[in-house]
């Protein structure tokens, strides 16, 4: 008896109903993102394990799901080869791709790349599956999608404040409530520099990006563990510990401790510049300067930005910041970036449980053609062709089969509208229509149903305009 299949842990299967909710979400963050000037591309769902590594920090390569060289990848393996227990140097041998872990390598990969065909300030974005072998858990999975925009070739702190408020109207438009947390990778260099171990700045990266998840006490531990020792712990808790100040009250005590440390005052200024714009324009998201934000990965130089949801606990479910030397990797230096992350994923989830998707959406068809015969089919298919001319989602229903079953199809499919024409309908240039919420019918012309579209059905559906000068039967 085989075994009923099965997928791996951390992925998951999309009905019908949850790709049109996933749809719904990707739709209005691209109408965002069109909005402010930035144009897609797509890159491949592998890379070259050495465009990837390196790249996130030691966590993060170990994260990385590589991929089997094809053919017999152990034939190149010699005996000492075969007997080296290390992981990670027998993965290179016989592993030379590995699943993309984010958006934006890639994306410094592509800049690079095709440097001669791209116009600087380059804006993109970018909707597509990327791959974590982390381990599966609530709001946390192994494959997942990324819906990333970014702006690489400028340094200008306006690119910030845009990103800023692309986040605060992606999730005004999804109705979800949004805190936007901001800090700044110099500042937190700085504060590195104050506490006497400038080299441990990744350490100090790493562990505070686990701040808001473990606490301070298991910060500590972690600096610890990892070689810093306590007076620097403690230089670096009497900066952090700022919680009940002000974000103006933190830039000023920050100002006064980090004086003598020009990294960490480069990133105050970056800061006061960035919140002074903020000023200027309307936000509806809260905003917060938090000092433990720290985003783990090691490319981010500048701003960068978290963002959580008001009323689910669920994690981040947006963030990014500014890259200084990304494509500097691969040979392009002096290439400033800045971009932030959407999680489709979580932001679904927060949706799914605040019952924030629209009802309108749970069926892609809008109208049912019942199924009565041929010479009905015959007919059902020229009225078919003028709804969808007027952007309608309709469909025939296949088989000539019992009405019962074809209603009952309708009622699975949650479609709002049936259309129905026997030999009187034919003979008589009309359609007989029936509202399955209100369960009202009616016939009415093939004269009557550019009206008909746009008072009941344009209204559900929310159609701007109709194609002009459109034949009726």
């Amino acid at each position: 008896m085989s075994s009923k299949p099965s997928i791996p842990k951390g992925t998951r299967d999309f009905s019908t109903e949850e790709m049109l909710k996933r749809e719904y979400i990707f739709e209005n963050i691209k109408k965002v993102f069109k909005l402010y000037g930035y144009q897609p591309i797509e890159t491949p769902a592998m890379e070259n394990l050495t465009t990837l590594l390196g790249k996130y920090g030691d966590e993060g390569d170990k994260l990385l799901f590589r991929i089997l060289n094809s053919g017999d990848f152990l034939s190149s393996l010699s005996n000492d080869d075969m007997a080296i227990l290390e992981y990670g140097k027998l993965s290179s041998k016989i592993c030379e791709k590995g699943l993309r872990y984010d958006l934006t390598v890639p994306f410094a990969r592509y800049v690079v790349q095709h440097r001669d065909e791209i116009v600087f300030p380059f804006k993109r974005y970018q909707i597509q599956p990327v791959w974590r072998a982390d381990r599966p858990q609530k709001g946390r999975y192994r494959e997942f999608f990324q819906c990333d925009v970014d702006v690489i070739g400028s340094d200008s702190i306006l690119n910030e404040l845009e990103l800023i408020q692309i986040i605060d109207q992606v999730f005004e438009s999804l109705k979800v409530g949004a805190q936007i947390k901001i800090n700044n990778r110099k500042v937190l260099a700085g504060i590195a520099e104050f506490a006497g171990v400038p080299e441990r700045i990744t350490d100090i990266t790493v562990a505070l990006d686990k701040f808001e998840k473990i606490g301070w006490d298991k910060v500590k531990e972690e600096l610890y563990g990892k070689g810093i020792n306590n007076k620097s712990i403690k230089d670096i808790e009497s900066i952090i510990n700022v919680i009940r100040l002000t974000d103006a009250e933190k830039l000023i005590f920050l100002r006064r401790i980090l004086l003598d440390f020009p990294i960490g005052l480069e990133g105050i200024k970056e800061l006061e510049e960035l919140f002074h714009l903020l000023e200027k324009v309307h936000i509806n998201s809260s905003i917060v300067f938090d000092l433990t934000l720290a985003r783990g990965l090691n490319y981010y130089t500048g701003a960068i930005i978290e963002v959580k949801s008001t009323d689910i606990n669920i994690g981040s479910i947006c963030g990014g910041g500014r890259y200084d030397n990304l494509t500097g990797i691969f040979g392009l230096p002096g290439v400033s970036g800045v971009g932030v992350s959407f999680g489709a994923d979580r932001i679904y989830d927060v949706m799914d449980q605040l019952n924030l998707f629209e009802k309108s959406n749970s069926s892609s068809t809008e109208v049912l053609l019942l199924n009565f015969g041929e010479a009905e089919t015959e007919y059902g298919l020229k009225v078919l062709r003028i709804l969808r001319n007027m952007n309608i989602r309709a469909e025939l229903y296949p088989d000539q089969i019992s009405l019962k079953k074809q209603m009952s199809y309708a009622n699975s499919k949650k479609i709002p509208f049936i259309l129905m024409a026997g030999e009187n309908e034919i003979n008589n240039n009309c359609i007989k229509v029936k509202n399955m919420s209100s369960g009202e019918q009616k016939v009415i012309s093939m004269k009557e149903l550019k009206k008909f579209v746009e008072n009941e059905i344009r209204q559900t559906k929310g159609i701007d305009s109709l194609p002009p000068n459109l034949k009726i039967l």
